[in-house]
């Protein structure tokens, strides 16, 4: 085991700190945080990052899409391989601090570490602060990561904003270039691996009290909306025997649907009705309609699809036997993205070289690591975060654990370099 500096720890936990709150100057509310993709505020928290980048010594430039970047050089031979860091600097409307935001900051950190311990890295470690994760201006996600994976997609350059403005303007408008977005993409060939570190965004590494977790997978998703048709009638004379009734339909779905998520564990199932509609929606009036939606996620994609299948069944079932029909629509289906199993034990090893339990767990949330997947091995820590509350300005990481990350990231390139050079 080695033993960590407590006070080297909290130093570059401070130091992330000090990053973190420059980036949050860049919003266009001044009592939270708002920073929209290609906005003005975007645009200036990239020419934050580009200068915090220069300044640990990284050659930083920022590109068509507006994803700045910053290499660090290997230190040995003539490599032919690049690693890459990345996560994104947009926030949804009045988020926190530290989604995307910490990914950034602690591969700056990370670099600026390697450079100063003299570590020999046999490949270009390059950090990218993207800036179209969030999805929120635009009709779009994960735009700028795109790009470099090589799977961007044209016309989403066309798509708009409520105002109009299409995604090819605003770009314009910014100094940016759709046109050039096809020579951004990466070679799979150079391209070793692509590591992530986000605040977990969830509560299961405050309950076990731990800084850091291994990122197993990006769970697969799939949502649903089913409507129910009854039929209104008066709530004082209509007897319960003879009513259709859409409100005690959906009542019964959503039962269904909290067991039969209930009953999978082993790969970590959710599934969740966020929204549930009651027409006309009068007190004395017995429900002709009744819209639900659903969410489902799951690092297995199988155990989803038959978690699925069930919750389907289950919906058909009761509208037969309360004679109400429904309409079942499915959209939005994503497949589990799995982080590398030798990302993953390099990661754990270096979480037991700090000390810490190796510690492995799913991630239910979005990540720009889903589309760098497909172009090299994908590597994922979570960092712990405060009740695990995000998209909200009471999103917070302590110190310490922002110290831990940056020490951890340190440790993992170290790794990587040494299992590259021992492979070549």
């Amino acid at each position: 085991m080695i033993t960590l500096d407590g006070l080297a720890i909290k130093a570059l936990g401070e130091r992330a700190s000090s990053l973190i709150e420059g980036l949050n100057a860049f919003s266009s509310q001044e009592d939270g945080l708002t920073r929209l993709y290609l906005s003005k505020e975007h645009k200036e928290a990239c020419a934050y990052v580009c200068a915090a980048m220069e300044t640990v010594g990284l050659t930083a430039s920022i590109d068509a899409l507006g994803t700045v970047h910053g290499l660090l050089k290997a230190s040995e031979g003539n490599p032919s391989k690049r690693v890459l860091i990345g996560s994104h600097i947009d926030t949804v409307r009045n988020g926190g601090s530290y989604d995307g935001n910490l990914g950034v900051v602690v591969g700056i950190l990370a670099l600026e570490e390697i450079r100063k311990r003299g570590i020999k890295l046999p490949f270009d470690v390059e950090v990218l602060a993207f800036g179209d994760e969030e999805g929120v201006r635009f009709p779009t996600t994960l735009l700028s990561a795109s790009a470099i994976a090589g799977v961007l997609d044209p016309s989403e350059f066309d798509l708009s904003d409520a105002d109009g403005i299409s995604v090819r303007d605003a770009l314009k408008a910014l100094g940016g270039d759709a046109d050039s977005a096809s020579a951004l993409a990466y070679s799979r060939d150079e391209t070793l691996a692509y590591l992530e570190v986000h605040i977990e965004q969830g509560p299961v590494l405050e309950s076990k009290d731990l800084p850091l977790g291994v990122v197993t997978a990006i769970a697969g998703a799939r949502r649903f909306s089913f409507t129910y048709k009854g039929v209104a009638g008066h709530a004082g004379t209509v007897p319960m025997g003879l009513r259709k009734d859409a409100a005690v339909s959906a009542a019964q779905l959503i039962c269904e649907i909290d067991k039969v998520a209930k009953a999978e564990e082993q790969f970590s199932l959710v599934a969740t009705v966020g929204d549930v509609r009651i027409k006309p929606g009068a007190v004395n009036v017995i429900a002709d309609e009744a819209m639900l939606s659903l969410d489902v996620r799951c690092e297995d994609d199988e155990c989803r699809q038959q978690a699925e299948a069930a919750i389907v069944a289950a919906a058909n079932r009761i509208a037969s036997e309360n004679n109400t029909p429904v309409e079942i629509i499915d959209y939005t289906a994503i497949d589990t993205v799995h982080c590398s199993k030798r990302l993953q034990t390099l990661a754990g090893e270096v979480l037991q070289d700090m000390g810490l339990p190796d510690f492995r767990l799913m991630s239910g949330a979005g990540h720009d690591g889903q589309v760098m997947a497909q172009l090299c091995d994908l590597g994922m820590l979570f960092v712990r975060c405060k009740g695990g509350i995000s998209h909200n300005p009471l999103e917070h990481c302590s110190t310490e654990d922002m110290g831990y990350a940056v020490e951890a990231l340190v440790r993992w390139l170290e790794k990587l370099g040494s299992h590259h050079s021992s492979e070549s």
